[in-house]
């Protein structure tokens, strides 16, 4: 979903620390022992995932389950290929659940989130070979998009080297995960993490806190601050929003993409709000969601900085939220606005930036009354916001 960028310490980002420390701000991270170390998720899952796709392939020998699973494919865009195994009998069955697990397991999510293993074409253009009856490969989901070539197995098991960057004319299945719900799952376990450690406000308090900061603004803010004074809250909206294209191979699915709001919430500590953004399927199209993207009710003042990421399927949640916080935790408030956005990115360790998790954009310093088009600091995407009132019943 979006072009790779040099890591960090851009003169930007330098000028930008430097002028945070000045502020006051110790922005003192944890010893390298206490930082989580991505790239095991990122190996059990893309290991998980070729093991089902070789074994998938191999069972493709029969024909009878060639063509449940040929038809399964065809009927829908993705297939719970677990679930279709248990149906059918295949004998693949304990594989796909132990696989499930150890995904799970990777990415830090509890253990009821069911089955998160999916099936699907490559690409739509190879519907009409497959339904005349050419034989499918399968393939694991890619999880760099940097990469040349994509791996493949035939029904006998063997290897296959495929171009990543051109459809092949044969039909492929591509062994992935199912990314929203994984995303869904994996927001929630984000947001209890930072609840834990500090990072979030309990439910009430932000309730509270959104009553009192609107009559605080009716005070100062006429006709506007009348609405809010009457009950309600007042929200940043998400009119229109567009990501620029990547080229990303054809082996990977839809991004799933999440953005992290941040800035001082009303007790002056650091706060972070995961929001998911599930429509964003496509670079190069333009999406109206009317999605609220900031409640200002849950922040001291009358700015925050948003971090758009891409779930690509190998990212821990757990470990995401620890060093987030690891570096967040140690921010304080100076009684003035300081932006979030390099603490973040910062948070995150540099080898987590192969492919997992993406740094999509950022936005700094949004304010309640933005109203119009608002440009992302890497030139990757834009975004339409509109100020909205969110009145009480």
């Amino acid at each position: 979903m979006r072009p790779r960028q040099p890591r960090r310490h851009s003169a930007a980002a330098i000028v930008a620390s430097l002028l945070a420390l000045a502020a006051g701000q110790a922005l003192v991270a944890l010893p390298a022992a206490a930082a989580p170390h991505a790239p095991a998720t990122a190996t059990t899952v893309a290991s998980a995932q070729d093991q089902v796709a070789r074994s998938l392939a191999r069972s493709l020998s029969d024909s009878t389950w060639r063509t449940r699973v040929q038809q399964a494919a065809l009927a829908a865009d993705e297939v719970p290929i677990t679930a279709l195994a248990d149906r059918s009998g295949s004998g693949l069955t304990s594989e796909l659940v132990r696989a499930d697990r150890q995904i799970a397991a990777a990415k830090g999510l509890d253990t009821d989130i069911g089955s998160l293993l999916r099936l699907r074409l490559g690409d739509d253009g190879m519907r009409d070979a497959l339904a005349d009856g050419q034989a499918p490969w399968v393939a694991p989901a890619a999880s760099d998009d940097n990469a040349t070539t994509v791996v493949a197995y035939d029904s006998r098991g063997r290897a296959h080297a495929l171009d990543a960057r051109h459809t092949p004319d044969r039909p492929v299945y591509v062994v992935d995960i199912d990314s929203s719900k994984a995303l869904a799952a994996g927001l929630g376990v984000l947001n209890r993490q930072l609840h834990h450690h500090g990072l979030a406000s309990d439910a009430s308090a932000s309730a509270s806190a959104s009553a009192s900061a609107s009559k605080t603004h009716a005070d100062a803010a006429g006709k506007q601050g009348a609405r809010a004074a009457a009950g309600g809250f007042w929200t940043t909206r998400i009119a229109a929003v567009e990501l620029s294209d990547d080229e990303e191979p054809w082996v990977k699915g839809d991004a799933e993409i999440y953005t992290l709001v941040t800035g001082f919430g009303q007790d002056g500590k650091v706060r972070v709000d995961p929001v998911d953004m599930p429509y964003l399927d496509n670079d190069g199209t333009v999406y109206r969601p009317g999605q609220i993207l900031v409640n200002w009710g849950n922040y001291k003042y009358n700015l925050a900085d948003a971090v758009m990421m891409e779930e690509d399927g190998s990212t821990n949640y757990r470990d995401l939220a620890k060093a987030i916080a690891t570096v967040l935790l140690t921010v304080t408030d100076q009684g003035t606005y300081i932006p979030l956005v390099n603490a973040i990115l910062d948070a995150i360790p540099n080898d987590w930036w192969t492919d997992d998790p993406d740094y999509v954009d950022s936005w700094y310093t949004l304010a309640r009354n933005d109203n119009g088009t608002r440009h992302g600091a890497r030139g990757n995407g834009w975004m339409t916001l509109e100020p909205y009132f969110v009145e009480e019943f």
